[in-house]
């Protein structure tokens, strides 16, 4: 791990604040989008939709960034470690990335190994890494220009390539490509949508999972390419396991949702009714203690940073009643640190969700509850 050298633990703590402070209006501006994207039909009305769901996404995407960023400079990042197959890993990173691919009109040659190659590692990060330099590749290139990603087995290791025919990067520059907020890295406020901090991000992943990355370029206009190896699975020639897939229709089951964030509480209990769900919304800690009592649900979607009587306050009550063992209980939270995540599961929680938590997420986890 690299550390920022040029920000102090205040620093941190202040990025680590402002991003969780910006996740909250986010949030029930998602549930929104969601539930407008679910009941307009006419044609104006959906452009207009796809364009406040892009830019929410965007910013949504920004505010992850602040937030893992944060959490990297203060040696914060956990993997979720899992066995996977290297081609899901970019398919992964490429339909993240697509969309400014497109908007490029760059031409995409994509090489997957043969035969399937197992990854041990985080898949989500490993994507997000692979994801970050295929963007880069994106806004540093000129409309129309080519952009290639590879994966392929050297010894024991597995190599995703990224390559371009973009801007390319000078001499003096490429050493320090990978430091956070760098010069080099600049180009990316200069291009579009970037905070300079994608390449020291996907530097901490790989390193986390025992590999390397590097960058080559033969000079500015000559295009570059990112080099990242990481250790495949001792057995990695068997058949790779995939991760399975994630289920999206939550049976018919009674959920309470608490939040006091009126709208963020309000929409996501709309959504949650579309998908066919029995659902109740209170607004605090006494009403929720009620509504547990007198609704029975199954799972409950719990907003830990309440005025008065916390989502963890609320948690222990229920923990505490045999009759309520049953009861999912999944936290929702401006802060996903791990050490966040480690407080909510000694409290009992299931589960721990970070704002703005899509539908799609919600769903999964009342899944997995149900």
């Amino acid at each position: 791990m690299h550390p920022s050298h040029h920000s102090s633990p205040r620093d941190d703590q202040f990025l680590a604040t402002l991003a969780h402070e910006l996740r909250n209006p986010l949030a029930p501006m998602r549930h929104c989008v969601d539930i407008l994207e679910r009941t307009v039909d006419d044609e104006r009305s959906r452009g207009v939709l796809e364009v406040m769901d892009r830019q929410l996404r965007h910013m949504a995407r920004l505010v992850d960034e602040l937030m893992d960023v944060s959490r990297l400079t203060r040696g914060m990042v956990e993997l979720k470690r899992e066995t996977f197959d290297a081609g899901m890993l970019l398919d992964v990173a490429l339909e993240a990335s697509r969309p400014l691919i497109e908007d490029g009109g760059h031409q995409l040659i994509v090489r997957k190994p043969d035969p399937p190659l197992a990854v041990d590692g985080d898949c989500d990060r490993l994507g997000q890494a692979i994801t970050n330099l295929l963007n880069n590749a994106a806004r540093f290139t000129d409309t129309g220009g080519r952009i290639a990603l590879s994966a392929t087995r050297e010894g024991e290791y597995l190599v995703v390539k990224v390559s371009d025919t973009g801007v390319g990067i000078s001499a003096e520059a490429l050493p320090a490509v990978f430091e956070l907020f760098s010069q080099a890295d600049q180009r990316a406020l200069r291009a579009q949508n970037g905070l300079g901090i994608g390449l020291t991000l996907v530097r901490a992943i790989v390193e986390m999972h025992g590999g390397t990355v590097t960058a080559a370029s033969a000079g500015p206009g000559q295009g570059s390419e990112f080099t990242l190896r990481v250790p495949l699975r001792e057995d990695a020639q068997r058949d790779a396991v995939s991760r399975a897939d994630r289920g999206t229709t939550p049976e018919t089951q009674r959920i309470l949702v608490v939040d006091d964030n009126r709208d963020a509480a309000d929409m996501l209990g709309t959504l949650l009714r579309m998908s066919g769900a029995d659902v109740e919304v209170v607004y605090d800690g006494p009403s929720a203690l009620e509504a547990v009592a007198r609704f029975a649900p199954r799972a409950v979607v719990l907003d830990l940073g309440m005025p008065g009587m916390s989502g963890f306050d609320v948690a222990l009550w229920i923990r505490e009643r045999h009759d309520m063992d049953g009861i999912k209980l999944i936290a929702l939270s401006g802060w996903g640190q791990e050490a966040d995540r480690q407080r909510t599961a000694e409290v009992g929680f299931d589960h721990h969700l970070t704002k703005p938590a899509d539908i799609e997420t919600v769903q999964a986890v009342l899944d997995a509850a149900a």
